[in-house]
């Protein structure tokens, strides 16, 4: 089977390639697909094919083209792996999970799940006791949690509901949660518990009661009270010459930056094979999981902790971007495949956006003695993905910049995950922000595991970090201010931890590659604000699944099988600890956080400087309602720094 490059994403004609090999080897046996996509090459096997790529030599042939599927069998409930090689059009194996392997929900196991919901008829008793007045009807969100006992194997979901008093498609339901929730299994649809939730100060429960109308609180335009405000002008980004970057397939060219755009089902946007100026930097970049554990102590809610790469999946969740709404300029949009439960591709369109944007100024200095300036711009380039996990979106953006940086980027925006509580009389909960009438959101963590595989001027590197701490005072140090950076290297695969205190900085070099300017290795360092790490107790369920996110930074050494930091079954963290605001409601400003990749010692000097200066002829600003010729500050031929003589008048 032709495909153009081994980092290509999995094609419809693949994913129905591996459903009839599978029909074949399982014939007349259901079967219920969760996923179908590429088996990554093995990285020795594919090195040298991009190293030729990279050196314009002749091309090796290509590493087997290799794709896998999970899948459950439906007359028995067992859970599959299967590998496949393309190239033969073979199947290498299919071997059966361990039970207690439970595989992520898929869309139209969600939709069944709430359609098991609505129709249970304990489930409608429960209703029928809120005596909704007519028009007013339930939705329900099903929550798939893993377990909270030992001896829990089941494929359980608690369902969460929620009215739904406005019939219109953007009404915000969150703002009315229901004060019951069920529990089914979804292989035998069994109701397993009707759970009655906590609605005041203390964990008690009441049986469902006759609902109290409330007024919602709306986000969607048409649902505001207030007028939307009328003195917002365009604010229009226009390329009339086009993009400055190139695309040839997945090939992604800007600015000295050549990689590969990847896509699949769990991760959803991948990086591969970075270089900038003909240098390798980064062989993979990925978000390998992320975990949402609530911080609200009462049952049910100790269950609440969805893990949206592990369960949920990136991939299948991300939103179709429009033109002029998720990305400005000139946009190319890239698409990818997924596989329904009945084996059928589906094409995802538009998925991934890639753009360029100005984020201010790249560098700038004002010679105060001639008075003049080089002033540089910092354009960029944004590969953007958004994803909708029922209540909640995320931005994921990997920025590259012509500096030699790259940016991971997290907007977490949407709407806060609610639970009801009567705080009509001013009641609070310690863990909890009163939101509504009758609703609250619990505390809550974004915890994300940023999967860095480096390939910093080579594929064999070392990862230490350095810390900043103070001489003593010596002959050496008589006045008590020197400081030095002192280096740890991390020879064995483990965690490690930040510090402020000591200004610890992690980098990843190539030892065998020497800056013949400071005389040492190559390298890149890891740039974040320190986070916060998992709350939860380690005695917890939720704590054992995602031990990830217990420390910021985790060494492995390499295996091509790993992937995900929380297994394949639900290396840098970083997170949010989020404490709701009742301005984050309805909808939520979004909330960023960031990691950065920079050179440190890759260069011997800042590899922006053949960057064109900053002018008026190429910026073309145009000044606010000011009388007379339009001029800009920094001139045609990099500008002025308008120090005036008042304070640097020279005296020669």
């Amino acid at each position: 089977m032709y495909y153009p490059h081994p980092f290509d994403p999995i094609t419809a004609a693949e994913i129905q390639l591996v459903v009839q090999i599978l029909q074949k080897n399982f014939p007349n046996v259901p079967l219920r697909y969760k996923r179908v996509d590429i088996q990554e090459p093995i990285k020795k096997e594919v090195v040298p094919y991009i190293e030729a790529e990279r050196l314009s030599k002749p091309l090796p042939e290509k590493p087997s083209r290799l794709l896998y599927a999970l899948f459950h069998r439906l007359d028995d409930g067992s859970f599959y792996k299967a590998l496949f090689n393309a190239d033969k059009k073979t199947i290498i194996y299919a071997k059966q999970l361990p039970k207690h392997v439970q595989g992520q929900i898929d869309l139209d196991e969600m939709e069944e799940i709430e359609k098991l919901c609505l129709e249970n008829p304990a489930v409608k008793d429960e209703i029928a006791k809120m005596k909704l007045p007519p028009g007013v009807t339930v939705c329900t969100e099903p929550w798939m949690y893993g377990t909270d006992t030992a001896e829990e194997n089941r494929r359980l979901f608690q369902c969460y509901l929620y009215v739904i008093e406005i019939d219109h498609p953007e009404n915000n339901h969150y703002s009315v949660p229901c004060r019951f929730s069920p529990v089914f299994d979804g292989v035998s649809h069994e109701l397993i518990q009707m759970a009655y939730l906590p609605t005041g100060l203390d964990h008690s429960v009441v049986e469902t009661q006759p609902w109290k109308p409330v007024k919602t609180v709306q986000y969607a335009h048409a649902l505001l009270d207030e007028p939307v405000r009328q003195d917002l002008k365009p604010y229009i980004v226009q390329q009339p010459q086009g993009a400055s970057f190139s695309t040839e397939g997945n090939l992604v060219s800007w600015q000295k930056w050549k990689f590969r755009v990847g896509f699949n089902s769990r991760e959803g946007l991948v990086i591969h094979n970075v270089t900038y100026d003909g240098r390798n930097t980064f062989y993979r970049l990925s978000l390998s999981e992320m975990t949402v554990p609530y911080g609200d102590p009462r049952a049910p809610y100790h269950r609440k902790q969805a893990f949206d790469m592990g369960d949920v999946w990136f991939g299948i969740t991300a939103n179709q971007l429009s033109l002029g709404c998720d990305c400005l300029g000139v946009i190319k949009y890239f698409g990818g495949h997924t596989v329904n439960s009945a084996g059928e591709p589906v094409r995802l369109e538009n998925v991934i956006c890639l753009h360029e944007q100005d984020n201010g100024l790249q560098h700038k200095h004002v010679s105060y003695r001639t008075n003049t300036a080089t002033v540089v711009r910092n354009r960029q380039l944004v590969v953007q993905m958004i994803c909708t996990f029922a209540n909640y979106e995320y931005i994921f953006a990997f920025i590259f910049d012509q500096a030699a940086n790259i940016e991971l980027e997290v907007r977490a925006t949407g709407i806060l995950s609610t639970t009801p509580f009567d705080n009509e009389n001013g009641e609070t909960l310690p863990w909890s922000t009163n939101v509504g009438s009758g609703v609250a959101a619990p505390n809550h963590q974004h915890l994300w595991s940023l999967r860095i595989d480096p390939a910093i001027d080579g594929f064999k590197n070392t990862v230490f970090y350095e810390d900043s701490v103070p001489l003593l005072v010596s002959h050496d140090n008589p006045y008590g201010v020197g400081y030095v950076a002192e280096k740890t290297v991390l020879r064995t695969s483990g965690s490690a931890d930040t510090s402020v205190d000591h200004s610890r900085v992690f980098k990843i070099c190539n030892q065998d590659v020497t800056n013949p300017l400071t005389h040492k290795p190559v390298a890149y360092k890891i740039h974040t604000v320190p986070s916060q790490m998992l709350l939860a107790h380690p005695s917890t369920f939720g704590y054992q699944r995602a031990r990830f996110a217990t420390k910021p930074i985790w060494v492995t050494k390499y295996d091509d099988g790993e992937l995900y930091a929380a297994g394949e079954f639900t290396n840098q963290t970083f997170g949010l600890t989020h404490n709701p605001r009742p301005e984050d409601f309805p909808v939520m400003p979004h909330e960023k956080i960031s990691v950065m990749l920079k050179p440190d010692g890759f260069f011997t000097k800042n590899p922006a400087l053949d960057v064109p200066a900053s002018t008026q002829g190429f910026n073309q600003s145009v000044l606010h309602q000011e009388p007379g010729p339009q001029k800009g500050c920094c001139g045609g031929s990099g500008g002025s720094g308008n120090l005036k003589a008042k304070f640097f008048r020279r005296t020669d």
